[in-house]
């Protein structure tokens, strides 16, 4: 069974950085496509960033420019480096993995039914 626990959220000003982990379990990272996610109070769920098992990024236009997702197949990590934190980006951040990706087209990085494992999230909360 494929676990995922975020961690790294938090409380930061208006132009703070924070750094998001999403440690994985019973999968490797390096094995499957893997997003993160974000949900703010009363909206949908979003794709902030996804990274395919060959390493290519992609990216909302919202967070392009100050989000970075990377992996450490080593340590079985997932992470996203976040700066230039604004007010908007506040939400619960999940990351989610795709064990079906490398048998067939997906839907798009950012549709969450293609998603088949989620973590619980972590809060990143940004004051102005």
């Amino acid at each position: 069974q494929v676990h995922l626990v975020e961690s790294g959220g938090g409380s930061v000003q208006s132009g703070g950085s924070l750094r998001l982990s999403c440690a994985a379990s019973g999968a490797t990272v390096g094995s499957f496509c893997m997003g993160w996610f974000r949900q703010a109070p009363g909206k949908e769920r979003e794709g902030v960033a996804g990274i395919e098992i060959d390493g290519y990024t992609s990216y909302a236009d919202s967070v392009k420019g100050r989000f970075t997702i990377s992996k450490d197949n080593a340590k079985n990590t997932l992470y996203l480096e976040m700066t230039s934190l604004e007010p908007e980006d506040t939400a619960m951040y999940y990351c989610a993995a795709d064990s079906l990706c490398r048998y067939g087209p997906r839907l798009g990085w950012y549709a969450t039914d293609e998603y088949n494992y989620w973590g619980q999230g972590t809060q990143v909360t940004v004051s102005s």
